[in-house]
């Protein structure tokens, strides 16, 4: 029991590491850069599209090797 509570919580703590990474990141490229107003990419405002676009393709990445590397199976009965 003690190792499936340690699991849940090792699991917990890195999923709200990574929502942070994810929110400072998104608040980093939103708000705090300093962008040129003219800049475009893919017909996007650049703060948008590093905020928004990239930073969604960069955390479902990092979720992915999250899970695979460190989240495990366990029987919750």
């Amino acid at each position: 029991m003690k190792k499936k509570i340690n699991q849940i919580n090792k699991e917990a703590i890195i999923t709200i590491i990574l929502y942070v990474f994810y929110f400072c990141w998104w608040y980093f490229f939103a708000f705090i850069y300093k962008w040129d107003n003219n800049t475009f990419i893919f017909g996007l405002p650049s703060w948008f599209f590093y905020s928004c676009v990239l930073g969604l393709v960069v955390i479902n990445f990092l979720v992915f090797i999250a899970v695979k590397l460190f989240f495990k199976d366990i029987d919750l009965d």
